[in-house]
């Protein structure tokens, strides 16, 4: 049985019910359901706030193992990155040497990306510089293995050509000189036999007599004939691809063309005494990418041991150039 509620009138002196209509139950009923649901929120936020629900404890343990993951897969690419450092050295020091191929500088191997920032949709991450880092170094790798991918290519296209470079590379003295009585003067620092300073000499001299013909080192073109009074006089000069390229100077006549293919052993002038010459000789350079290198390094095709120790001997006791 419900209570029933008086108020005091003074006017009649006497207690009287209080009548509940509809509208004050109905005031009640709200004003219960509100308060209700503001404590039920404010549990609901409390408990939220100090315990996790499933769900969360879910994503927690999933946040977790991803956090791991990424450090392993970090490690990893630490890992990766030191063989790939290692392929790229023998890259560089044994095989683009070996094949006298271009060198890949530093700057094209690990150029980085320009433009825009790549990572920002990640900067907001709770593991955001973990995250970030490892896609840096993932990218960074990527990159560097298509450079490497594209540099073993080269070598590969080099090895299935190595027949035809073997053939190009100059590899044998450019007139008979097998008792190697003609070597004359080396390669480096040597006495301008007109000047009496000490100059660079790019070649070797071989003494011959005028006529004594000239035999192209290896396979080639011929890309130069000039024909001068001054300087290296007449002289021709032969590209043998991969790099190499051959001159022969102070000539007295030629037997190519311009343009003409030539193979190794092919008589291609004869020695003379034109240009800046105090005596008939040949002067004969080896260069490699357009640098003068010692030619005497490329005489292993028709020189035995002993030959190459003793041509080399006589090439270093001479002081003076003929040329």
């Amino acid at each position: 049985m419900s209570k029933v509620k008086y108020k005091y009138n003074p006017e009649t002196l006497t207690y009287e019910p209080i009548e509940r209509g509809f509208r004050y139950k109905l005031r009640r009923f709200f004003t219960f359901s509100l308060s209700s649901a503001v404590l039920g929120v404010f549990y609901f936020l409390g408990y939220s706030y100090v315990f996790d629900s499933p769900q969360e404890k879910r994503l927690e343990r999933e946040n977790s193992r991803l956090q791991s993951q990424y450090e392993i897969m970090d490690k990893k690419l630490q890992q990766i990155q030191i063989v790939l450092d290692d392929i790229q050295q023998r890259d560089e020091n044994i095989y683009r040497v070996i094949y006298q191929a271009d060198s890949i500088p530093n700057s094209v191997r690990r150029a980085g990306f320009g433009g825009m920032n790549r990572y920002k949709h990640l900067e907001n991450l709770d593991n955001a510089d973990l995250v970030i880092n490892t896609s840096e170094k993932l990218d960074v790798i990527m990159k560097q293995l298509y450079v490497q991918s594209k540099s073993f290519d080269e070598i590969i296209d080099l090895t299935l050509r190595k027949e035809e470079m073997l053939r190009c590379t100059p590899a044998i003295q450019p007139i008979s000189n097998n008792d190697l009585r003609r070597t004359a003067s080396g390669f480096g620092w040597r006495i301008d036999p007109i000047y009496k300073v000490k100059k660079f000499h790019e070649g070797m001299d071989f003494s011959a007599p005028t006529g004594t013909e000239i035999y192209a080192t290896g396979d080639g073109v011929v890309k130069r004939i000039v024909r001068s009074n001054g300087g290296y006089g007449n002289h021709i000069e032969i590209d043998h691809g991969f790099g190499y390229s051959t001159v022969y100077a102070h000539m007295h006549e030629f037997n190519v063309k311009r343009g003409q293919k030539v193979k190794r052993g092919d008589v291609i002038g004869y020695v003379g005494n034109t240009g800046k010459s105090t005596a008939p000789h040949l002067h004969y350079e080896v260069r490699v990418k357009g640098r003068p290198v010692n030619p005497a390094h490329y005489y292993f095709h028709d020189l035995t041991p002993e030959q190459y120790e003793k041509m080399i001997h006589i090439a270093s006791n001479s002081n003076q150039t003929f040329d």
